[in-house]
């Protein structure tokens, strides 16, 4: 026949309560010291006020069970005592704020477990409890236990969650502020606030936010990530920005290496309060699809910085050809694009061009005849190397 929950449960006489009931403040002080001695994360933590505390805790909890023992139904596997679980759940909770894991309190109430048993075993026998009713004691004397390691266990849990999800929008938000140029003063704070430690430098990436999760591992874990949608950032849908920590010299080199294959695009190397420059230029390097490295094409992004001020060079550069026919004006500006980068070297330009030297002499004619004296003008042959470059 199936055991009932009246059978199962469990009344001391309260004679054995009374004698624990005694000696409930120096079971407690036993426990904490034995903690102490054994769970080396707890040897500091618990000496002083909070050692008190903590003994006042467990005294708590030991009144608790007694309160559950000492009733006209008994105690079973399945009570519950609410203020004494919050009381274990807020344990776990302060435990993960402290930074220590569930590991050593969970070793904390093992020990506790066995001291708290040996003492108060002891003086149950020592009142005549009989042998049967002891095992049935210790049996739930444990399961009491287990029930407070659970709790704790759900609030240290719940505890990293909570601050896990903070820290994070924390970082979120500094990401922001630095790629928004905020003041220096107020970055520091933010880094604070969000418990990051700022690098020397930092280099920001732009990159499919598919592939950030490829590269965990593999660059700093101090790599701050807007995973946001901000419209004022300018960077499309789909896109994310990292911005990873470089400690050395060849820093950015082996982050290159690492984003070889990530389809992204690296700014370079900045102090991290002003990264936002690194990552304006990795944007435009971006927009104009000029590979993952941005430092390999300096030229380009200077020549294309302002776009209008580049078209209206190219139009004074050009003003001798106005009034050429457009074949003939478009052959001209090919030969003197290509006479600026060769530097005037016949042959060199003749092979750039798939064209006979004589060509390039017939048509470098006209545009003696056109621009006179400004194809030896140092300034007209910087402007005319940037315009047509």
């Amino acid at each position: 026949m199936p055991t009932t929950r009246q059978e199962m449960a469990l009344r001391l006489p309260p004679d054995v309560v009374a004698v624990m009931r005694e000696h409930v403040t120096g079971v407690a002080e036993q426990v904490v010291a034995a903690v102490i001695d054994e769970v080396p994360s707890y040897s500091d933590p618990f000496r002083g006020r909070m050692g008190r505390n903590i003994e006042i805790a467990v005294k708590t909890a030991l009144e608790g069970f007694l309160d559950l023992a000492a009733r006209r139904k008994g105690i079973d596997a399945g009570d519950q005592i609410e203020t004494v679980l919050e009381a274990a759940y807020a344990l776990g909770r302060g435990e993960a704020r402290s930074g220590r894991s569930m590991d050593a309190l969970a070793r904390a109430y093992r020990v506790g477990a066995r001291v708290a048993w040996r003492e108060m075993s002891g003086m149950a026998v020592g009142a005549g409890l009989p042998a049967a009713t002891t095992a049935r004691f210790a049996e739930l004397v444990f399961d009491y236990i287990d029930e407070l390691s659970d709790a704790s266990v759900s609030g240290h849990a719940d505890e990293l969650a909570t601050s896990g999800r903070l820290r994070q929008r924390r970082l979120e938000r500094l990401a922001l502020r630095l790629l928004e140029g905020a003041p220096e003063a107020e970055l520091a704070s933010a880094a604070e606030r969000a418990d990051w430690i700022p690098p020397t430098q930092l280099v920001a990436v732009i990159l499919p936010e598919e592939r950030v999760r490829s590269l965990q591992g593999q660059i700093d874990a101090r790599t701050l990530q807007l995973s946001e949608d901000v419209p004022s950032l300018e960077i499309d849908t789909g896109e994310t920005v990292l911005l990873v920590p470089v400690g050395t010299p060849t820093g950015r080199s082996a982050l290159l290496r690492v984003l070889r294959d990530a389809e992204a695009v690296a700014g370079p190397a900045r102090p991290w309060t002003v990264v936002r420059a690194s990552y304006r230029r990795a944007l435009r390097a971006r927009r104009l699809e000029l590979g993952s490295d941005t430092e390999t094409h300096l030229a380009e992004l200077v020549r294309t910085a302002d776009a209008d001020a580049l078209a209206d060079l190219r139009t004074t550069v050009l003003a001798p050809l106005a009034d050429v026919r457009p074949a003939t004006a478009e052959k001209l500006t090919e030969t003197l694009a290509a006479w600026l980068r060769h530097q005037g070297r016949r042959e060199d330009v003749a092979a750039a061009l798939f064209v006979h030297p004589q060509t390039v002499r017939y048509r470098m004619g006209q545009l003696r005849d056109l621009y006179g004296d400004r194809l030896t003008d140092p300034a007209f042959v910087r402007d005319a190397t940037i315009a047509l470059g």
